[in-house]
């Protein structure tokens, strides 16, 4: 079988094969356990356009919270999220990325808020009956197929070539974990995200969130965290925004570093295009000698077909079954 069938044939496809070669065969290769991979998860395995999944999730969390307290439907985020605002709620994440927190702290309190008290078990199980009903506002389809198939298929190929994947994201870790080894490969504890602060209760026998918030993974903190976690440089590292620069340059320091920055600039297959908070690392990727993978001009398909879909349209290209999550494309 053809090695990453829904990449197209161009240079970005060639520098990924090139380094799994090189860490996998041939003087230069690395035992199994120095074979890293990281990998950002929103905007680099699934959308995060028009709105990251895990705030559509918190969204519905809110407007609940809204409805049966209307004080709270004053002030944000549940303003944004009882009226369906989310200009807003992307705004602060955009904001974000341009270094002005003011919004993201007002996000962050409300998260905090929402799963106070909370076991880690029963946050789980309601992040699966999310990803169970949700559909992705755009695409119309289940966020399981708002998963990019190029990386799906290339995290397969690292894994049959002796490399650990893990995911490396500023999104929360306990969000991310209920649904990583279904729809990526990725078992749980290979995860590393932002953190809630946790503490244990003895009455409940149980992990359970606490009032505080731990800490966020992203810019800076990504290579703390990939060396706590792991203890090892990665060899690859994906990315797509500037939160993900450190970790990109952390990566491409090694002797056999490759970083990969996806650029999302395909305005036709489902995917918005978008720039904003990827400038810093769009013109870093130049100097650094990164690989920029465009999605327009690089990936002959861009999600996964759903078993109810027609073959081609949004997806582009002929449908390819979906590894991970029990379902085949027909």
């Amino acid at each position: 079988m053809t090695a990453l069938p829904s990449w197209r044939d161009t240079p970005a496809r060639a520098a990924i094969l090139d380094l799994v070669d090189r860490v996998a065969n041939g003087p230069d290769a690395l035992p199994p356990a120095e074979r890293v991979a990281v990998f950002d998860n929103d905007g680099t395995l699934w959308t995060e356009k028009p709105v990251p999944v895990q705030l559509h999730f918190l969204v519905e969390q809110w407007a609940r919270a809204a409805a049966s307290d209307p004080a709270l439907a004053e002030r944000q985020p549940y303003r944004a999220a009882a009226t369906g605002d989310l200009a807003w709620l992307g705004g602060a994440v955009d904001k974000h990325y341009a270094g002005d927190d003011s919004d993201l702290g007002v996000l962050i309190e409300a998260v905090v808020a929402a799963q106070a008290g909370r076991s880690v078990g029963t946050y789980a199980e309601a992040v699966r009956e999310f990803l169970d009903e949700a559909t992705h506002p755009a695409l119309g389809t289940p966020y399981r197929y708002a998963t990019y198939q190029p990386m799906r298929e290339l995290l397969d190929l690292l894994r049959d070539h002796g490399f650990s994947t893990y995911i490396t994201s500023g999104g929360d870790r306990d969000f991310m974990r209920p649904f990583t080894e279904d729809f990526y490969g990725v078992a749980p504890e290979q995860v590393v995200g932002s953190s809630l602060g946790l503490t244990y209760d003895a009455e409940k026998g149980d992990v359970v969130y606490g009032s505080s918030f731990s800490f966020l993974d992203d810019g800076p903190e990504k290579p703390v965290r990939i060396w706590s976690r792991i203890g090892r440089r990665p060899v690859l590292a994906v990315g797509n925004s500037d939160g993900d620069v450190p970790m990109l340059g952390y990566a491409s320091a090694h002797p056999l570093g490759l970083a990969v920055l996806i650029h999302h600039d395909d305005p036709d297959r489902g995917d918005l295009p978008y720039d904003k908070g990827a400038e810093q690392a769009l013109a870093l990727a130049a100097d650094e000698d990164w690989t920029v993978v465009s999605v327009r001009d690089d990936w002959s398909q861009v999600f996964p077909v759903p078993p109810s879909a027609p073959r081609g349209g949004a997806t582009g290209g002929a449908p390819v079954a979906v590894p991970h999550g029990g379902v085949e494309a027909p």
